[in-house]
C-alpha cells in the first residue's frame, strides 16, 4: 500500500490528466486550444470554485468572486465554460473520474477480497483527505442541483456502495468473509467512510489522522466480517 504522501502525489498527477481529459472532451466549447495553458487554468478555476463554494454556496458564488479567487479575468472564464452549470459539470465529473479512477487502480491486481477491502478503505479515506473540498462540496452542492444532476450524483454514491459490496460478496462466496447482507453492510462502510469529510472538525479536534481512522474502520470491518477461524483463510 502507498504511504500517505505518495498517494497525494499519485492524486495530483491524476487530477492533471483529467484536466486533460476534460479539454480533450470539450475542444469545440473552450475557446483556448493551447493544452498546457488549458489544464493549468481549469486546476485554478477548480480549486477557486470549491474554496468559494464550500463557504459561501455555488450558487451564490458570482463570476466577479470566481474572477477574483482563480486570478483570470471574468472575459478569461468565459473561455472555459459557458455558464456555471457548465462548470458545475465540469467539476462533478473531474472529482468522479479521479475518484473511481484511482480507487479501480488500487485495488486492481490484488490477491484476495480481505486485501482488496483494506485497499478500498484506506484508498477512499486517503481520496478524501487529499480532496477534501471537492467531497465535501459534492455531497452539500447535491440538494442545489437539477434533478438530471441530482440522479447522477445518487448513481454515483450508489456505484461507490456497490464496489464496496462486490468486494464483500466477493469475500462471503471464498469463505474469507462470513455470510452478511453486502448491500447493507456497504452502504454503513460508505457512511462510515463520508463521515470523515463531512465530519472533519470532529476528528481533528480529537487528534485522529487518517491513518488511524483508516486503521479503525478496517479493524471494525473485520471484527464484523470475519468469520471465527476467517484469519487463516487469507493472510493478512
Amino acid at each position: 500500500m502507498l504511504t500517505f504522501q505518495e498517494f497525494r502525489n499519485l492524486v495530483n498527477l491524476s487530477r492533471r490528466e483529467i484536466c486533460k481529459e476534460i479539454f480533450t472532451e470539450n475542444q469545440d466549447s473552450i475557446k483556448v486550444k493551447k493544452e498546457e495553458r488549458v489544464v493549468r487554468n481549469l486546476a485554478r478555476i477548480f480549486e477557486a470554485t470549491l474554496a468559494i463554494g464550500n463557504k459561501k454556496g455555488f450558487h451564490a458564488m458570482s463570476l466577479r468572486d470566481l474572477s477574483k479567487g482563480s486570478g483570470l479575468s471574468m472575459g478569461a472564464l468565459y473561455c472555459y465554460f459557458a455558464s456555471k452549470d457548465e462548470l458545475l459539470n465540469m467539476i462533478q465529473e473531474q472529482g468522479r473520474r479521479v475518484t473511481f479512477r484511482v480507487m479501480g487502480e488500487q485495488v486492481a491486481g490484488l490477491s484476495g477480497p480481505r486485501e482488496k477491502l483494506r485497499a478500498a478503505i484506506t484508498t477512499h479515506l486517503y481520496l478524501s483527505e487529499v480532496m477534501q473540498p471537492w467531497f465535501y462540496f459534492s455531497y452539500m452542492e447535491a440538494k442545489n442541483l437539477g434533478k438530471k444532476e441530482q440522479k447522477e450524483a445518487i448513481q454515483s454514491e450508489l456505484a461507490m456502495e456497490r464496489f464496496l459490496s462486490g468486494i464483500l460478496q466477493e469475500g462471503a462466496e471464498a469463505g474469507v468473509f462470513a455470510a452478511r447482507n453486502a448491500d447493507l453492510t456497504g452502504a454503513v462502510l460508505k457512511a462510515m467512510l463520508q463521515d470523515w469529510y463531512l465530519k472533519r472538525w470532529k476528528y481533528t479536534s480529537r487528534n485522529v489522522s487518517v491513518e488511524e481512522y483508516a486503521e479503525f474502520v478496517i479493524e471494525w470491518a473485520e471484527a464484523f466480517l470475519l468469520p471465527p477461524g476467517g484469519r487463516a483463510h487469507e493472510p493478512a
